[in-house]
């Protein structure tokens, strides 16, 4: 929670108005952005209902890339919503597809290429893969790089 309070503090933003701590239950039905924010925090402390709602509201709101790769995860591993691959799946297509310029778009790109490599609610399709890893490695995701070092090297992966 400290680093989502010196976060908010670097960003100039400070608690929605009758806010007297810094719980979760303050930025539930917050305008301010700052919120998708501790949509991870309050994901890292269990209370997934919360953070749902939370990543939700920054999806519809600000089309938040960080809130989708965080909600994506949730579908993905069943925490506080039942598991559901395909909605996971189109949460980080979704992500990967905003403008270069957005916050963690290449994470999410990276992440839609893994799902795609890996078959992980969508059809397996290495190719498109290759060049999700591609962007998202063009976008400093160090571990794009790797995935894709890993896909060369096994000759079950390769592309043409």
């Amino acid at each position: 929670m400290k680093r989502a309070w010196t976060a908010a503090l670097a960003l100039g933003v400070g608690l929605p108005a009758g806010a007297n701590e810094l719980g979760y239950e303050a930025y539930l039905d917050s305008s301010k952005r700052i919120k998708c924010l501790y949509g991870y925090v309050t994901a890292k402390t269990g209370n997934f209902s919360a953070a749902r709602t939370i990543f939700e509201d920054c999806v519809r709101r600000w089309n938040d890339v960080y809130s989708m790769i965080w909600l994506a995860q949730m579908y993905e591993s069943g925490s506080g919503v039942p598991k559901d691959l395909t909605r996971a799946a189109a949460l980080l297509e979704r992500a990967a597809h905003q403008p270069d310029d957005a916050s963690y778009v290449s994470l999410a790109r990276y992440h839609w290429g893994v799902a795609l490599a890996e078959g992980r609610g969508v059809p397996v399709d290495r190719a498109a893969a290759r060049h999700w890893l591609e962007r998202a490695a063009a976008g400093g995701q160090d571990e794009a790089t790797d995935y894709l070092a890993q896909m060369a090297a096994d000759p079950h992966t390769r592309t043409p």
